[in-house]
C-alpha cells in the first residue's frame, strides 16, 4: 500500500521537467503546505537524469499561491563539479511561474566531523502526549505531533517564538531526503506564539541544508525526529525562522530559515 506521503510527492517526467499533483491530505490555509511542495522538488530533483550525489541544500522562494491541481516544475543544471552538483527551478501552473529556488546536490565524503550546535535537552518523545495542531490545519493529521514546548496551548501572547517538538510521519515511515525536506517546513508560524492568536502568515522564501547522510537516514528509519524553531526579528509585516531537525540519535539532520509575511491584525 503507497503512503500518502508518496502519493503527494510523485513526479512523472515531461519535457524539461517533471509534472506533480497537488494532494488534499497536504491543503493549507491557502494551497498546499509548503513542506510537501519542497519535498515534491527534492524528489524531482532525485529523479532527474544527470542528478549526482544527494541533497546538501534547497531553496524555495514563494511567488504566488499554487492552486490545487497540476504543476510543472523545470529543472536546469547550472554546473556540475567534482563534488557538487547546481539546479535552478521554476514551478509554473496556468498564469505562469508560482515559485523558484535553487539546489546544490553533493557527494558526501569521509572527513572530520563535529556538530557545535548542542542537542536539545530534552525527554523521549513517549515523555510527551501526542498533541495535534488545529483540525482545520489538514497536513498537520499527516504526523504525529508530541511537543516539548511552544505548543498551540497558549493562554495569551507569548515573550518567546520558540517550538521544540518530536514528530514523525503519521503512518510511520523511513526517513528520506523529500520527507526531511517537508519536516523542516513543520512548524505553524512564530508569529501566533508571539501574537498569542492566529494571524495571517506565509512563508516567502526557505532554504533548508541537509546534514545527513544517506547512512544517517537509513539509520534514522521511521524513529521519532526532534525539532525546534524560533525567530529572531518580528517587523514591518515580516519575520524569520531558524530551525533544527535532529534524531533521536543526537545526530543534527537538517538546519532550516525562513523568511514569513504577516498582517498585524491591529494595524
Amino acid at each position: 500500500m503507497t503512503h500518502v506521503f508518496d502519493e503527494a510527492t510523485a513526479v512523472e517526467p515531461i519535457a524539461g521537467g517533471f509534472r506533480a499533483q497537488t494532494h488534499p491530505a497536504y491543503n493549507n490555509m491557502v494551497g498546499p503546505f509548503g513542506g510537501i511542495t519542497a519535498a515534491t522538488v527534492v524528489a524531482a530533483l532525485q529523479a532527474h537524469p544527470e542528478a549526482q550525489g544527494h541533497p546538501l541544500s534547497l531553496t524555495l522562494n514563494f511567488a504566488a499561491p499554487i492552486k490545487d491541481g497540476a504543476w510543472d516544475v523545470a529543472i536546469t543544471v547550472l554546473r556540475t563539479n567534482r563534488t557538487n552538483q547546481h539546479f535552478t527551478y521554476v514551478i509554473s501552473q496556468d498564469d505562469g511561474a508560482v515559485a523558484s529556488g535553487t539546489a546544490v546536490f553533493g557527494t558526501r565524503r569521509d572527513t572530520w566531523s563535529d556538530t557545535e550546535t548542542p542537542f536539545p535537552e530534552v525527554g523521549a518523545p513517549e515523555d510527551h502526549a501526542e498533541l495535534s495542531m488545529p483540525e482545520f490545519v489538514e497536513w498537520a493529521k499527516n504526523y504525529e505531533t508530541r511537543f516539548v514546548a511552544g505548543s498551540l496551548e497558549m493562554d495569551g501572547p507569548q515573550d518567546a517564538s520558540t517550538t521544540t517538538m518530536w514528530l514523525r510521519d503519521k503512518p510511520a515511515r523511513a526517513l528520506d531526503y523529500p520527507a526531511l525536506a517537508s519536516i523542516s517546513d513543520s512548524f505553524f508560524p512564530r508569529i501566533f506564539l508571539r501574537r498569542g492568536t492566529y494571524v495571517p502568515a506565509g512563508t516567502i522564501s526557505l532554504t533548508t541544508y541537509f546534514h545527513a547522510s544517506p547512512a544517517e537516514l537509513e539509520q534514522q528509519s521511521d524513529d521519532y525526529l526532534l525539532a525546534t524553531a524560533r525567530a529572531a526579528r518580528f517587523g514591518h509585516g515580516h519575520f524569520d525562522q531558524y530551525g533544527q531537525v535532529w534524531g533521536r540519535n543526537g545526530a543534527l539532520l537538517a538546519t532550516t530559515h525562513q523568511i514569513v509575511y504577516y498582517k498585524d491584525p491591529q494595524a
